[in-house]
Formats: C-alpha cells, sequence, structure tokens
C-alpha cells in the first residue's frame, strides 16, 4: 500500500470525469442519512472555507448552498473522505428539512414489493 492518496494526510480528492465527488451527508445528532449529493472543487472548498454545505447540481449545473432559498443550513461539524478520496462524508447540525420536499431526509420512502411506502 504505497500509495499516498490512500495512506497520507494530504487532501487530495479524486474527482470522476465531470469534476465530481459524491457526498454523503448525515445528521451529527441523530445519525441519520440526510441526503446525497455531489461537490466540485470549488463547492467543496466553499464547504471547507465557511462551515457551511455547498454542492453541485448536476441537473441546474451551477454551484449552489444548501439552504440558500429555505434557511435549511447544513452546518458542517466533520468532513470525512473515504480510503481512496472519491466520496465525501459530511457530518452536519441541520437547521431544519434536508429534503427540498419538507421532509427530514431525502430518504423518507422504502421500496417494499416494488412499490414505494412512506416511512413513518
Amino acid at each position: 500500500m504505497g500509495d499516498e492518496r490512500e495512506t497520507g494526510d494530504s487532501l487530495d480528492p479524486k474527482f470522476d470525469d465531470k469534476g465530481l465527488l459524491t457526498a454523503i451527508v448525515t445528521d451529527r445528532a441523530s445519525g441519520d442519512l440526510l441526503m446525497v449529493a455531489h461537490m466540485n472543487r470549488q463547492a467543496l472548498d466553499l464547504t471547507i472555507e465557511t462551515g457551511m454545505a455547498h454542492f453541485w447540481s448536476r441537473s441546474r449545473e451551477t454551484l449552489w448552498k444548501k439552504g440558500e432559498g429555505s434557511g435549511n443550513v447544513l452546518s458542517i461539524a466533520e468532513i470525512r473522505i473515504d480510503c481512496d478520496q472519491d466520496a465525501l462524508w459530511l457530518i452536519a447540525d441541520p437547521a431544519g428539512p434536508a429534503c427540498h420536499t419538507g421532509e427530514k431526509s431525502c430518504f423518507y420512502r422504502r421500496v417494499d414489493g416494488g412499490k414505494l411506502q412512506r416511512l413513518p
């Protein structure tokens, strides 16, 4: 295991061919999975700089600060990166629902026999 990216202490993100990393967000207090989004270099840098979650919208092709319109920002308590530095785990303190639908988490439904069932 001589790969510096996997064993060293330098942040060296491995962005995909579109310049993105997958970012998984959990609630610091509950541990609940809140959302999955993507970050480009600018979003990652802004998140590190400000302590507030920023992402890259693949559908709108634009940078966005989570909660900039709704006020439901994500204050970042900790950022972790996986072993080969191509995915991030953001541990956050949410100020309101994380999902744009108004749900606490984007993962509010379960797949049950090919149908979706809302969780309690």
